[in-house]
């Protein structure tokens, strides 16, 4: 039997995100926040090597930073791939330049839907500002460390290639879900993505023994989940997450509401919305919270 020696691989610490107006920056940007980088975008060239030394001496209060550059910049562009070098020659930075990039045709029809003004084009057409753009930025874009072509990407296919350079592609996953029970009589919430309803269920509130205690109460959870529409109610409901999730995380959703209401949001609601937190929990990876909007409401 030979034993296989794999080198682990070292993800940037410190990012630099630059490239054609238009080419998706403000995407790329919001991707590696919710990676967990302190983002700053269009920060002054000459302050990006102090910022690198804040994060370094934050003590880990900032384990992780990203820094936006674009033609904004005027002037002081230039002096840009000096300051880069310096940052490449600090091996505790792990310094990663990424330079995002489309078709002319596909940064014009952007442009055009989106009709904002090119930033080198106020008072001329986008294509001659981008035209003056590219010319700018190719001594920046010979010292990326990885270009990322996004005319045919999606804004989810953006996101996927930016957490797989930094390494937050892989197992584990930036899916947060959020378990709510609640009352119909107070509405749904707002922020629902997927909303069940559990009136079906035998309801505590009829059992005298029962009705003064919540849904957290192990009697009342016993009462709720021994019924037979219960246990099916809660196989289905995670044999549709154990589909969905993996759904959710491949097109980019961070996060992922589930309400489970009944009628007075204290007991039936609150019982499955526990019993389906424990069962999502299992999940590795997936962050749960479990929450009751209406328990204290009489």
């Amino acid at each position: 039997m030979t034993a296989a020696i794999t080198r682990r691989r070292r993800f940037p610490r410190f990012v630099v995100v630059t490239g054609l107006s238009g080419a998706g920056k403000s995407h790329a940007m919001r991707a590696l926040e919710d990676a967990g980088y302190f983002c700053v975008d269009n920060l002054p060239v000459p302050l990006i090597p102090t910022f690198a030394d804040l994060m370094l001496a934050s003590e880990g209060q900032i384990p992780r930073a990203a820094v936006g550059v674009d033609v904004r910049e005027g002037a002081a562009l230039s002096a840009f791939p000096k300051e880069y070098a310096r940052l490449k020659r600090r091996s505790e930075l792990g310094a990663h330049l990424i330079f995002l990039e489309a078709d002319d045709a596909v940064l014009l029809r952007r442009f055009s839907e989106t009709r904002r003004p090119h930033p080198l084009a106020r008072d001329r057409s986008a294509a001659e500002g981008l035209h003056e753009e590219r010319r700018k930025l190719q001594a920046i874009r010979r010292l990326a460390d990885r270009i990322i072509e996004t005319s045919r990407l999606s804004v989810h296919d953006l996101r996927r290639q930016m957490l797989s350079v930094v390494g937050a592609g892989g197992a584990s996953s930036p899916l947060a879900v959020n378990i709510v029970s609640f009352a119909f009589r107070h509405g749904v919430p707002s922020d629902a993505d997927l909303v069940f309803d559990v009136r079906f269920l035998p309801n505590p509130h009829f059992v005298p023994k029962l009705r003064p205690f919540s849904g957290l109460d192990p009697r009342v959870s016993r009462y709720v989940l021994r019924a037979p529409a219960a246990r099916r109610f809660l196989q289905l409901t995670s044999a549709l997450l154990a589909f969905l999730l993996p759904q959710y995380i491949r097109e980019g959703k961070t996060y992922l509401t589930l309400a489970i209401g009944c009628t007075g949001g204290r007991h039936r609601s609150i019982a499955i919305a526990e019993a389906l937190g424990r069962r999502v929990k299992r999940v590795r990876g997936i962050q749960v919270r479990v929450r009751h909007r209406d328990v204290a409401e009489q």
